[in-house]
């Protein structure tokens, strides 16, 4: 995680202290970048003792055959507009990776007690999102139904999934969708229906509404949107 990630993840829990935000619960992926973004944020909201459940299906969306190589590289390889299909499109999964290599989750001891037959070996946004909503409906929401707040800490993908089903967005309209490194994104819920009450600054097509400097928020997400043409890896 780098430091600009770690004062991202340390901002973000001040925010949410500020804006008086109680949870009784938290979820997150089994990747390290949200685990260690989760702690700092828990740091700075004083919050540390909350219970923390760690969960698979939230993990980011898996890129087969990409995974562990750097996104130039990979641009170069297979070619700009290839990358960006994948990358962009809501269906098409790049090449499933090698079931030997060490990014194939069956060698990763995380997966140990998940099945295989669950284990992705490439994703597109639309698996990344039927891998993320049993979690959802089957764990987290009943919580919300139950009156709990929940803290979810997750990925761009797994959390454009949650969006897109939270708002009803369609596959094309949540390829335009850009969620923010280490931003809070506050939704409120409807304890009947389990659907989102629409928020006062709330930025469309979404009816959540983000924490923090409205022009900071746009620089965050539209850096997202270019993260192809970076340096880091998948």
């Amino acid at each position: 995680m780098s430091e600009k990630g770690e004062k991202e993840a340390a901002l973000a829990g001040k925010l949410m202290k500020a804006e008086g935000l109680e949870f009784d619960i938290v979820y997150v992926s089994v990747l390290q970048r949200a685990i260690k973004t989760l702690w700092l944020a828990m740091e700075a909201m004083d919050r540390q003792y909350l219970p923390v459940v760690k969960t698979w299906r939230l993990n980011e969306r898996h890129y087969g055959g990409l995974q562990g190589l750097n996104k130039a590289e990979t641009a170069q390889k297979f070619g700009e507009a290839k990358v960006m299909e994948w990358r962009r499109s809501y269906a098409i999964p790049p090449p499933p990776v090698d079931p030997k290599s060490e990014h194939h989750p069956r060698n990763d001891p995380r997966y140990r007690n998940v099945p295989d037959a669950d284990l992705p070996a490439t994703e597109s946004l639309e698996t990344t999102g039927l891998r993320f909503m049993p979690e959802w409906k089957s764990v987290i929401a009943p919580r919300l139904a139950a009156g709990e707040n929940v803290l979810i800490t997750a990925h761009g993908n797994s959390l454009r999934a949650l969006v897109k089903h939270l708002d009803n967005i369609s596959e094309k309209d949540i390829l335009g969708v850009n969620i923010p490194t280490g931003v809070p994104l506050v939704y409120e819920i409807d304890r009947k229906t389990l659907k989102p009450v629409k928020q006062s600054g709330a930025l469309a097509p979404l009816q959540g509404r983000y924490l923090g400097d409205a022009a900071a928020v746009a620089a965050a997400a539209n850096a997202v949107a270019n993260q192809a043409k970076g340096s880091k890896k998948q």
